[in-house]
């Protein structure tokens, strides 16, 4: 699958040589670019602080409670 992907987006990249971008298109890539890594990362590591904090713990306990009651 890898391989597959790979080998697509080298042909894709290759056979659009004639297209031109402006200045406002490579603005608006690199903003893009940055944009999703900073709304990722920041996800990311409010993810992790979250579950260091013990924030997440009264939701999994309550689903644990829930579950072997269930039995």
């Amino acid at each position: 699958m890898l391989l597959f992907a790979i080998v697509w987006s080298m042909m894709a990249w290759t056979s659009a040589e004639d297209a031109e971008m402006s200045i406002h298109g490579w603005i608006a890539l690199a903003l893009g670019t940055v944009f999703s890594l900073v709304i990722g990362c920041g996800l990311m590591a409010l993810m992790f602080y979250s579950n260091r904090s013990g924030y997440d713990d009264t939701a999994n306990t309550d689903w644990r409670s829930e579950k072997k009651t269930a039995r």
